[in-house]
């Protein structure tokens, strides 16, 4: 984040959007770090397909999570197609990492 910025800002202006970007910069880093957390778990689930042969990916249960989200959305009032965007975004990078995990584990003897 640049700390530069015009001139000529009310100084009350400019604490407080100095206060909303640091509220900003906090949740993006609390973002970050629930999204590692959400990985960890998908990872562990693209081990379990692997081992089972189970496919990487699971229709229904990304339709009922995209559903989920977008209620959960709409109750928080933010945009239901931004969310279904994130999670379609999300689903597609869980799939590819259970798409290689599955090539790892058909390579192990």
């Amino acid at each position: 984040m640049s700390t530069s910025e015009p001139s000529g800002i009310d100084e009350s202006v400019q604490a407080e959007l100095i206060r909303l970007r640091e509220s900003i910069d906090n949740i993006d880093a609390a973002v970050v770090h629930m999204l590692a957390e959400r990985f960890k778990c998908t990872q562990q689930v693209g081990h379990l397909k692997a081992r089972h042969h189970l496919p990487p990916a699971d229709p229904a249960r990304e339709a009922r999570q995209i559903a989920r989200l977008r209620e959960l959305a709409q109750s928080a009032k933010l945009d239901p197609g931004f969310a279904e965007k994130l999670l379609n975004f999300i689903i597609a990078e869980v799939i590819r990492h259970h798409e290689t995990i599955a090539d790892k584990e058909q390579v192990r003897p």
